[in-house]
Parts: structure tokens; C-alpha cells; sequence
């Protein structure tokens, strides 16, 4: 086997059918939360100023392992089985998704050590939380439930229109009962919508609330509609994703079978 062949076959998962992470693929895990770490830490402006140099040269040291990383790729794509040319195979990679997103977070971590002192540097240091986007690639519990959402998407537009429903009705329900009592907070359908939405979520801040016993009422009910209303999409995306991962168990080869390469 070629070192392109062993590098494809360390860094994409389509090389292997076990489905298990290599050596490769954890060391750029562990890269990924380290810059991670490193960009919320960066935002603590005491523990910043303080360490500012050594923040500073592991920014830049994960924006180029991160370089090494996009352009081992590039070069070990071409390894990817077709009759295509190398040029074509690597064309073709580089316009995918978790390519795009290889080639975002370099930029946002190299980029403002071109750009010091410009404007833009804050939120390019914000940006670089992007690198927890590459996980997409090594969690097959991301792809589930990704799969699992496109599956029951058409359940979910259901309860979303009930969901919009409730909330409108909520809404109209509260202007027409405390309209009159509390201008401010239920004087038209629209500032009524504000207290719909956090009273339909369970969030519930307090800062708006009915004060009379009708008013309460029809609040009480909209209360108990909103648990509902959480409960059903958690429980349709809850039994796609466990079917989802069920499939993917139902897949895996035996453990203790061999996995060579010709």
C-alpha cells in the first residue's frame, strides 16, 4: 500500500467498513476541542491579557495542523475509487460539504493573524467555535440523527403547523381576555404573541402574566398544550434516531471479523 493509499484510508471513513475512528481521526478530534477550548478561554479578557502570547502561538498552531490536515486530504483523495483523473477526484472533494467546512475554519483561524488590529478579527476569533462543525464527519450519531430529522420531516411540519396554531390561538385568546386589564402586554395579537411563545416553550420568564381568573384559565391551558407541544417532536426525531441507530448497529460487520486491504 502506497503512503497516499494509507493516508486516504486514515482520514476518510469511506476507505473503511468498520466504521471506527483511526489514530488520524482522534488525534483531530482532540485538535478540535483544544480550539476549541482555547477560542472560549481566548474570550475571558483577564485570563487573555495574561496569557495573551501562548493563546496566540496555539491559535496559530491549530490553524496550521488544520492546513496539514485540509491539504492531506487534497492530496490523499485522489486515492477515492472511479475512473475519474486525480484532479477531477480532488475538484469533486473540494466542493462537498465537510470540505467547505475543512476550508472555513482555516481561513478563520489564520486570517486574522493577517489581519491584526482590523475589525473583522473578533468575530473571525468567534468563528473559529466552527471547528465543532467537523464532528460531522467522525460521529455517526450526528449522520443518525441528521437522517432521522429528513425522515420524519414531514411529521415535524405537521406539528409545527400545530404549534403555530396553539400559538396564534394562545395569543388571540389572552388579547381577548386581558386586553382591556393590560394594554401593554395583551392590548393586540401581536404583543399577546410575546408571552404565547415563552408560556407554549415552558421557558415562562414571569415578565408578562394574566391577572384575571378567566384570563388565568385560558393561560393554564395554553400551559399544558405547550408540554405537549415539546413532547411530540421530541418523540418523533427520539424514535427516527433510535431506528436510525438500530440500522446502523444492524450494518456493522461482526467484531471479530478481519478487515484487510488488497
Amino acid at each position: 500500500m502506497t503512503l497516499r493509499a494509507k493516508t486516504y484510508r486514515q482520514l476518510f471513513a469511506s476507505a473503511r467498513s468498520d466504521g471506527h475512528l483511526t489514530a488520524c481521526d482522534r488525534v483531530i478530534v482532540v485538535a478540535i476541542l483544544a480550539s476549541v477550548a482555547v477560542a472560549i478561554i481566548g474570550t475571558e479578557k483577564t485570563f487573555a491579557a495574561e496569557n495573551r502570547s501562548a493563546i496566540l502561538w496555539a491559535e496559530f498552531g491549530f490553524g496550521i495542523f488544520f492546513l496539514g490536515e485540509y491539504c492531506a486530504r487534497l492530496w490523499s483523495v485522489a486515492e477515492c475509487p472511479g475512473p475519474h483523473g486525480d484532479w477531477t477526484k480532488r475538484l469533486r472533494w473540494m466542493r462537498s460539504f465537510f470540505a467547505l467546512i475543512d476550508l472555513f475554519v482555516v481561513v478563520v483561524t489564520l486570517v486574522p493573524f493577517a489581519l491584526m488590529g482590523a475589525p473583522i478579527l473578533r468575530l473571525l476569533r468567534l468563528l473559529r467555535l466552527a471547528a465543532l462543525l467537523k464532528f460531522g464527519r467522525f460521529s455517526m450519531a450526528l449522520k443518525a440523527l441528521g437522517s432521522a430529522v429528513i425522515e420524519r420531516r414531514y411529521d415535524l411540519y405537521v406539528t409545527g403547523a400545530l404549534a403555530m396554531v396553539l400559538l396564534l390561538s394562545g395569543a388571540t385568546a389572552l388579547y381577548w381576555a386581558e386586553g382591556t386589564v393590560q394594554p401593554d402586554a395583551f392590548g393586540s395579537i401581536p404583543r399577546a404573541m410575546w408571552w404565547s411563545v415563552i408560556t407554549l416553550t415552558t421557558v415562562g420568564y414571569g415578565d408578562v402574566s394574566p391577572i384575571t381568573p378567566l384570563g388565568k384559565m385560558l393561560a393554564a391551558v395554553v400551559a399544558v398544550g405547550g408540554i405537549a407541544l415539546v413532547a411530540m417532536p421530541t418523540g418523533i426525531i427520539a424514535a427516527a434516531f433510535s431506528d436510525a441507530m438500530q440500522t446502523y448497529r444492524e450494518n456493522l460487520p461482526p467484531p471479530d471479523q478481519d478487515h484487510t486491504t488488497p
